[in-house]
Parts: C-alpha cells; structure tokens; sequence
C-alpha cells in the first residue's frame, strides 16, 4: 500500500519542523553569541581581527569590571531604573483604570474614545520627534527623567489600554453588577474584585512595557543629551563614540544592560505566560 496524502504532509511537516528550528535557533542566538564572545576578548584578539575564533586570553572579569570602572555604566543603570520603574507603573496603572471604564461603562463616546487609544497606536512615533522635543523645552523639561518618564507613560498607555480592556471586558457583568447592587463603591469594586482577576494580564503586560521602555533608543537620543540622565541604550551609543577601539567593553556593556529584562521575564514567567494564556482563551 502507498502511504495517504495526509500522512505525506505530516511526515514533510515534521522533518521540516525538525529542520526549520535548529536553524532559526542559530539564526537567533547568532548575534547574541558573537556579542557574548566580543564582550570576554581581550583587545589584541580584536585588533587582530579574531571576531569569531577562540579566544586566546579570557578577559571576562576584567572586561566587566572595566565597564563599570572606566565608564559610567552604573549611571546609565540607574538611569533607565528611575525612568522605566515609574514609567511602567504610571502605564500600567492608568490603562487598567482605562480599561476597567471602557469595558464595563456604557456611555456615548466609549466606541469613540477606545477607537482613539487604537488609532493612536498606528501613528509612527517618529514624526512626533520635533514637537515632542520642542513641547519638553517649552515645558522645561527636556534633559530630564521626567521628559522620557511622561512620554512613554503618554505613548505607551494607548497600547496598554487596548491589551487591558480586552481582558476586562471578558468578566462577568453579573459579578460587578451584584456588588453594586450590595452598595459597594466603584473604587472598591475595581480594587477589591477587578485587579486580583486581571493580575496575570498586568503581570504580562508589565513584562512587555518594560522591554518596550528599557530597550528604547530613539526617544532617549532624542529627550536627553547628558550622562546624568541619558539611559543605559544611549550610554551604550556613547561608549561607542567615546572609546572607538574598545569593542570588548562596548560588548560588555550590552551584555549588562540587556540582563535586567531577561531576569525579569524568568522571575516573572509563571505570569506572564498565565496572562497569554488567559487572553488566549477568550472568545
């Protein structure tokens, strides 16, 4: 017997799925890997252009400590800690509050003003550039923590709106409306029975919003000018402009900064996935 169309299909899926992900696991960590290894050189292996080879001396405690001796990469830590912590929390705060309104209030501009936080995502944050910078200098704030802090609580609230209202609106009416019906306040009913049943969404969500934040480059070169507030994304810019040669500290310093997120993602994993997962499920 010749073997069924279908079970030709899935014998070529899975050697093509068998195939397809070793490569693009390499694809991926390709990059990272080569970063990983610029950042434990020493600079004669980059001088002599040994980019991918063994290294001939290992220099990783070295390395990471002369990132944070010889340049300011403890300031652009903190940096991105004093404007991300705040910026993720005013989003996260202020969307879920959005979102509780638009999903379970009935008034006339409600499809208008969710179709403005969906509209506004659309709207390519580069042509904001020169009125945003122009708004912070007028405002005083420009080459301050606050001009990235309130920008991105403004810019990223309208996706953090959409994400949460989509998952409110999926509980139950009826749990909301007996609590009224009991007398309990809106404040209380949101506090006490809508925030513990959206908390893997905000736990997701806060995930994502502090990637988006703290990988930011575009707004941090733009907002801010000095190392007492320029970010560790822009710190990372100016290390490059500063020590041309000094690859393997450049490295160095991308490898830290990019740590914060991932241990982020560990620690907050188990949530994380339990709110995609939840918004997986909804009709």
């Amino acid at each position: 017997m010749y073997p069924r169309p279908i079970e030709k299909a899935s014998a070529f899926t899975n050697i093509s799925y068998r195939v397809a992900l070793p490569i693009s696991i390499v694809l991926w960590l390709l990059p990272l890997l080569a970063v990983m290894a610029t950042s434990v050189r020493s600079l004669n292996d980059i001088n002599q252009g040994n980019y991918w080879g063994w290294p001939s001396e290992w220099m990783l405690i070295e390395n990471y400590t002369q990132v944070f001796t010889s340049t300011p990469m403890s300031q652009y830590l903190m940096n991105s800690l004093i404007i991300t912590l705040p910026a993720v929390a005013g989003c996260v705060a202020l969307s879920t509050m959005a979102g509780f309104a638009l999903a379970k209030y009935n008034f006339k501009a409600n499809i208008w003003i969710f179709a403005t936080f969906i509209a506004g995502n659309f709207v390519p944050f580069q042509i904001l550039m020169i009125p945003v910078r122009d708004l912070t200098i007028q405002f005083g704030l420009y080459d301050t923590h606050w001009a990235l802090i309130l920008f991105h609580v403004a810019f990223q609230t309208g996706f953090c709106t959409l994400f949460m209202r989509n998952f409110i609106v999926g509980l139950p009416t009826e749990l909301i409306e007996s609590a009224r019906v009991e007398g309990v306040s809106e404040f209380k009913i949101f506090w006490h029975i809508v925030l513990p049943l959206v908390k893997p969404a905000t736990a997701a969500l806060a995930v994502l919003v502090f990637t988006f934040i703290w990988n930011d480059f575009f707004w941090a070169l733009v907002l801010v000018q000095s190392d007492e507030v320029r970010p560790v994304t822009a710190g990372l810019s100016a290390l490059q402009g500063q020590w041309l040669a000094s690859w393997q500290l450049i490295s160095a310093g991308a490898v830290v900064a990019a740590l914060p997120p991932v241990i982020l993602f560990f620690t907050m994993q188990r949530h994380f996935i339990a709110g995609l997962t939840l918004g997986a499920t909804k009709g």
